[in-house]
């Protein structure tokens, strides 16, 4: 039976625009729910999960929707999506959940050599699901700032993620020299989007014991 943690930690943020008050040009509610839950699975382990979700009230033009998190770097970040192009995808509403789970040397302290290197493994999964509403859609709301598109070609470089969820996963190695972690991501999702990455490599710098 896995062991869990007594208590979740919840973060609430709210932001409000009020038009007229210090040159704003919108009324506007945003509001985001971040819970976080580690669960401790006794000798296979724990794992961190993060759900979040947003909500925002009102019309606003597309730089004041939820940008999500992308990473274009080498650099793992936990709390991005790592083969995401940044400004790729916008949102008024959405829903995500994050995991990473840490076997804790569970599968390679059974391999001598691995177990003398004190490697960790380490898998992860990311689900980002949302969508726009026609009033702050410029397809559907001409007053509205247009999407970003290609200098060049003109396609769209913005999109929602209404019709299905943007998922990456990963497979990793940490505690290299007892600091270094190297994830192999996959992008599993919107593969036809220009100018993505199914696959790519990043590193983080972390202690594990």
């Amino acid at each position: 039976m896995p062991i869990f943690n007594k208590y979740p930690v919840f973060r609430f943020r709210y932001i409000a625009g009020i038009k007229g008050l210090t040159k704003g040009e919108y009324n506007y509610q945003t509001l985001n729910l971040n819970v976080f839950k580690r669960f401790y699975l006794s000798q296979f382990g724990y794992a961190d999960v993060v759900a979040e979700g947003g909500y925002i009230f009102g019309q606003v033009p597309y730089p004041l929707l939820t940008i999500h998190r992308a990473n274009q770097t080498y650099a793992y970040q936990l709390n991005s999506y790592n083969m995401m192009n940044f400004m790729e995808f916008v949102s008024d509403h959405y829903a995500s959940v994050n995991m990473d789970y840490f076997f804790n040397g569970f599968i390679f302290n059974k391999l001598p050599l691995l177990k003398k290197l004190k490697l960790r493994e380490v898998i992860s999964g990311k689900i980002l699901y949302g969508g726009i509403r026609d009033e702050n859609n410029p397809d559907k709301n001409p007053s509205l700032f247009k999407f970003p598109v290609d200098s060049v070609t003109g396609a769209p470089t913005t999109f929602s993620v209404s019709q299905r969820p943007y998922v990456e996963v990963s497979v990793g190695v940490a505690n290299i020299f007892k600091l270094i972690r190297v994830d192999l991501v996959k992008r599993l999702t919107y593969l036809d989007h220009p100018d993505v990455s199914e696959w790519g490599v990043r590193f983080r710098a972390r202690f594990d014991f």
